[in-house]
């Protein structure tokens, strides 16, 4: 709570920002939400000039796409929350998923002087002692960096990921207006509560520190290459340590074919259904064995390589899954294969959390429904897609969340799906689960892995049942002192605590409008200099000023319709 204040207090600093904000709001329709949630009465001066209604061909837009127009005309910030959100279907209506994928993360490339000063500033060196070749016309540029192609004085070749200069000062500034008007939304706009926007803006900062970190993008590269050092199905660019930090990053430059280009895997005699198996099982591998898996595979960043090897780019998005994680999602699929609503209900609660009240009649009888929709036939027959879209409906109607890492899960297995029916037209990502998952049932059903669990849970109770009488003792002794304390929260009061703030806050403004004139009264009388006309200016000016701020407190008074 305290790191949101902070933020509120510091949004005043960038009033320019703040000022464009608002104004492209209200341009696409949402004065509503403007007027209600009171952001206009932050900046009271001007309000009537600045503010302008939506014209007639916006306002024939839907909500939805009105919300995507103002993102996109907001800049990079929020064109990366759009895309960012489009991914979280938990946090946000599903009917503004569609809208969020249209955003286009295009602009145009930085100056060429401006790309060769970071490098410079960043490795220490200049570019000529680090690159035999360095082509200044970027191959790709968006909001965050752009890439640059080059020869490193080693011989190798190369893809330079720049980061666009001062772009972390400009997304520092519009998250914390991001905070600021989440919560003012939160507070005065009906219904808006329950969309838990400060928790979405939350979700927002930790993706995109990320995403602005390269170093933590390299750390993803150097983990994903170790887990499949071993297989030959699959090439994993090489990283450049020596020429990266965390706003340069280099990796090894590849030249292969997108997935979605039939036409050039068919001219390099590459088997397309090889691929679409291979691309599969890499995915599944990546989830199921080791918990690190690429969350965002579409057609862009799979690239085919000779041999029909497959090759992951761009390692910024990717999720982790723990062992104990992926120990619940096997025992789910084990109590849908069974039939068993209880074990499933039981492991979905330790999985998520809850967002409110969760009503056992009503979970039962949806997770029932979609057992019998998808888990009463084989999985090579199991439409993934459908399920998951399912899935993604059935959390938020239950209030429950799941964590994030489950629905890059989600995200992964339905890219990888369309990525193989584009190869493949009977390609079924749910037919090459099944071995996974018998995979992890037998290992938990392992003698050794029993015997494990058992020995560690043995030793928790022996604690437990060694600090237990210890731990009542100590609960007996501060009842008995009256050290225990509870805490009492009574909804309702913001309301009034709200209106006595604004009374004090108009009492504490008369009071010093009153001492403005009374001061300036008595600085007249006493003809203290400067003199204008033998009359003294500071009187003037006191006077001046206290008749603007009582026109001022009047205009307040007649705005909020109170005399």
């Amino acid at each position: 709570m305290i790191r949101k204040i902070e933020m509120i207090g510091r949004t005043y600093h960038h009033a320019n920002r703040y000022l464009e904000i608002i104004k492209v709001l209200t341009k696409y329709g949402f004065e509503d939400v403007v007027s209600q949630s009171r952001l206009e009465s932050v900046f009271d001066f001007g309000r009537k000039v600045v503010f302008r209604k939506a014209g007639t061909k916006i306002a024939a837009l839907s909500r939805w796409e009105r919300m995507r127009l103002v993102l996109e005309e907001l800049g990079p910030t929020f064109i990366k929350f759009g895309q960012i959100m489009s991914t979280r279907p938990d946090l946000i209506p599903v009917e503004l998923i569609p809208e969020l994928k249209k955003l286009q993360d295009s602009v145009p490339p930085f100056s060429e002087t401006k790309v060769v000063s970071l490098i410079e500033q960043e490795l220490g060196k200049s570019v000529s002692e680090m690159f035999e070749n360095f082509s200044l016309k970027p191959i790709a540029a968006a909001s965050i960096a752009q890439v640059h192609k080059a020869i490193l004085i080693e011989g190798d070749e190369v893809a330079v990921k720049v980061q666009r200069p001062g772009i972390d000062r400009i997304i520092e500034t519009d998250l914390e207006i991001m905070f600021h008007l989440a919560v003012m939304m939160e507070k005065h706009v009906e219904g808006m509560k329950s969309f838990n926007i400060v928790k979405i803006v939350e979700e927002f900062e930790r993706a995109i520190r990320k995403e602005l970190n390269f170093s933590v993008e390299a750390s993803n590269i150097e983990r994903f290459g170790n887990n499949f050092q071993k297989d030959q199905n699959i090439y994993v660019p090489k990283f450049y340590r020596n020429y990266s930090t965390k706003k340069v990053l280099t990796m090894e430059f590849i030249e292969g074919i997108k997935i979605s280009d039939i036409k050039s895997i068919e001219d390099n005699s590459l088997d397309r259904k090889i691929i679409a198996k291979r691309g599969g099982d890499l995915v599944l591998k990546q989830i199921f064995e080791f918990g690190f898996f690429h969350a965002d595979p579409h057609p862009g960043n799979v690239f085919v390589l000779p041999e029909n090897v497959i090759c992951f780019l761009d390692f910024g998005m990717m999720g982790t899954l723990t062992r104990t994680t992926r120990e619940l999602i096997t025992s789910m699929v084990a109590g849908a294969v069974n039939n068993d609503i209880d074990r499933i209900i039981r492991n979905l609660l330790r999985l998520c959390e809850t967002t409110g009240e969760v009503k056992s009649q009503k979970l039962e009888l949806q997770i029932t429904e979609l057992i019998d929709r998808y888990f009463n036939q084989s999985l090579e027959q199991m439409d993934m897609a459908a399920l998951i879209n399912d899935l993604i409906r059935f959390f938020p109607e239950n209030n429950l969340k799941m964590p994030s890492d489950l629905y890059l899960l989600g995200r992964s297995l339905l890219l990888q799906q369309g990525n193989g029916e584009i190869l493949d037209p009977d390609y079924n990502v749910a037919k090459h689960i099944e071995p996974y998952i018998k995979k992890m049932v037998r290992e938990r059903l392992h003698i050794r892995k029993i015997a494990k669990d058992f020995f560690i849970s043995s030793e928790e109770l022996m604690q437990l049942t060694k600090e237990l009488p210890f731990e009542i003792r100590e609960i007996i002794e501060k009842v008995k002192t009256g050290k225990i304390k509870m805490d009492i929260e009574h909804k309702g009061l913001d309301p009034m605590l709200a209106k006595h703030e604004q009374i004090s806050n108009r009492i504490t403004f008369a009071v010093i409008l009153a001492s403005v004139t009374i001061g300036s009264s008595l600085i007249v009388h006493s003809k203290i200099p400067p003199l204008w006309n033998n009359i003294p200016v500071i009187g003037l000016v006191g006077f001046l000023a206290a008749t603007i701020m009582g026109f001022w407190l009047l205009i307040s008074i007649f705005r909020h319709g109170k005399i």
